[in-house]
């Protein structure tokens, strides 16, 4: 063999070698990417300042038939101080809130579906599935936070929602 083909063939074997060792990380059951975390439309927002770590995850709104747009999403206080949710609005219209509002460590308020314990309703808005909007969230210790939120429409996951 000349010195060419042996350093083809020597790129060609360190090639493989590495190919194979990059994939072979990712095999089996505690493969790196089964460990993802699943994303999904909703925002997300953390508040960690002044002695507050509040979590709120999967936060969307649904529109619905009669025009108003209902709240999906959980919050969840992780500190040991109470916290409780005041209000919620989106371009300065509240939502009506029923249900659970204070905010215990580790009890998490949910909105919608089969472990919901709260209702957010924000009537006859006009909620057009498909575009964003600014919803802000008032705490009683953790001040007002906002984040824009995608408008679904009430299908798939959400066709059960109801204002």
């Amino acid at each position: 063999m000349s010195r060419a083909h042996i350093k083809i063939f020597s790129i060609a074997i360190t090639a493989t070698a590495m190919a194979l060792s990059l994939t072979a990380c990712g095999s089996g059951p505690n493969a790196e990417t089964r460990n993802v975390k699943k994303v999904t439309d909703g925002a997300e927002i953390m508040i960690k300042s002044d002695g507050n770590n509040i979590s709120v995850t999967n936060l969307l709104l649904v529109a619905t038939e009669d025009g108003s747009a209902v709240v999906v999403g959980t919050i969840v206080n992780y500190s040991e101080e109470r916290d409780a949710l005041l209000g919620m609005s989106v371009n300065n219209i509240g939502a009506a809130i029923t249900g659970e509002q204070n905010l215990d460590q580790n009890k998490p308020i949910r909105f919608e579906g089969d472990a919901a314990t709260t209702k957010a309703v924000f009537s006859g808005v006009g909620a057009e599935a498909g575009t964003n909007v600014k919803l802000s969230l008032a705490f009683a210790r953790a001040g007002v936070v906002s984040a824009n939120v995608i408008i679904r429409d009430k299908r798939d996951d959400y066709a059960g929602v109801t204002p």
